[in-house]
């Protein structure tokens, strides 16, 4: 069985870092992935993936990364539920990131379509 996602994106918004009990850094993103193809209007629309990253990469992509940069995400995907505060079953399809790429620029005030090297 394989069970492997490989996802370019930017960042919808700046990654969070918090720890678990145990002390394991933790971070989830959302990576806004665009379509290959246009809309009605012309235009991309985007997938939003759920995207969770563990220890070092966690750590790293909250300190190297902000809302609207451009990263590569390979993982799994895993599904889970939990029991909302209404009692209701919520099930959750996310990535499980097994790394991550920084592939834009550091520091850019560049427009999305003055830089997009891969397209996006």
């Amino acid at each position: 069985m394989i069970n492997q996602v490989t996802l370019v994106g930017r960042l919808a918004r700046d990654p969070e870092l918090r720890y678990t009990p145990e002390g394991k850094a933790v971070s989830n993103i959302t990576l806004a992935v665009n379509r290959n193809f246009r809309n009605n209007e012309g235009q991309y629309d985007a997938d939003f993936v759920y995207c969770t990253l563990w220890k070092k990469t966690a750590e790293n992509t909250v300190q190297y990364c902000r809302k609207g940069s451009i990263i590569g995400v390979t993982g799994r995907i895993q599904t889970r539920s939990y029991d909302n505060s209404e009692g209701k079953r919520v099930y959750v399809t996310e990535v499980v990131a097994e790394s991550v790429r920084f592939v834009g620029p550091k520091q850019s005030n560049l427009k999305e379509e003055e830089f997009s090297p891969i397209g996006i």
